[in-house]
């Protein structure tokens, strides 16, 4: 028997999901939380072994709770439940240590199956939402390999193929003349430039030097 504690700040909906789950023999809700602080002490009671949990609530975010409910129930599964449908929520709740990420709107037998899914070991992402994080986390990867730099390293580049000097770049950016200077070493290395000639050359081409 799979026990879930249900984390909602909306009672209507725990009460909605507390029948969906009690529809699979196999899970009993054994416990109900409408905030974060009730969650971590319902939780930290009922030791159950999913917990169902709402990222918006009114003290606390969900995905700011879950680190310790893993630290004090570190054999219980997170399942987040949510509105937010940005493939960015479903990454940080997966960094913060939950199992799975289903949408509030999601049709019940999905909901009982992200359930069964994360308590047996599993991930589970709303399918619609895995693709979209899939097709995210790949453009993110094409940016980065057509471009490298950081939003910082691409201002130091376009200051350096100015001919604007480290202090003149540091006293420009309001940072330190070091700091200035690692971001000049950092260019160089991760663009395999060593001169220069060649780095004024690459900021011409990617067209950094026009419209400032």
């Amino acid at each position: 028997m799979t026990r879930v504690l249900i984390v909602d700040d909306h009672a209507v909906v725990r009460s909605g999901l507390k029948l969906v789950l009690e529809s699979d023999a196999r899970i009993e809700p054994v416990g109900e939380a409408g905030n974060a602080r009730d969650a971590i002490f319902e939780a930290r009671s009922l030791k159950p072994d999913v917990i169902l949990l709402d990222v918006v609530m009114p003290d606390q975010s969900g995905l700011d709770i879950i680190p310790t409910l893993l630290h004090e129930n570190p054999d219980t599964k997170i399942l987040v439940l949510s509105m937010q449908d940005d493939p960015r929520y479903v990454r940080e709740a997966f960094e913060a240590g939950a199992s799975g990420y289903v949408l509030k709107e999601a049709a019940d037998s999905e909901v009982v199956t992200a359930v069964r899914e994360v308590a047996g070991g599993g991930r589970y992402v709303d399918p619609e939402l895995g693709a979209r994080l899939v097709a995210a986390e790949s453009a993110e990867r094409k940016r980065a390999e057509e471009d490298p730099l950081s939003e910082r390293e691409g201002e130091v580049l376009r200051l350096l193929a100015l001919g604007h000097t480290n202090q003149e770049i540091a006293k420009q950016l309001y940072i330190s003349v070091r700091t200035a200077e690692t971001h000049r070493a950092h260019i160089m290395q991760k663009l395999r430039l060593s001169s220069r000639a060649e780095l004024v050359r690459y900021a011409l081409d990617r067209g950094l030097l026009e419209d400032h």
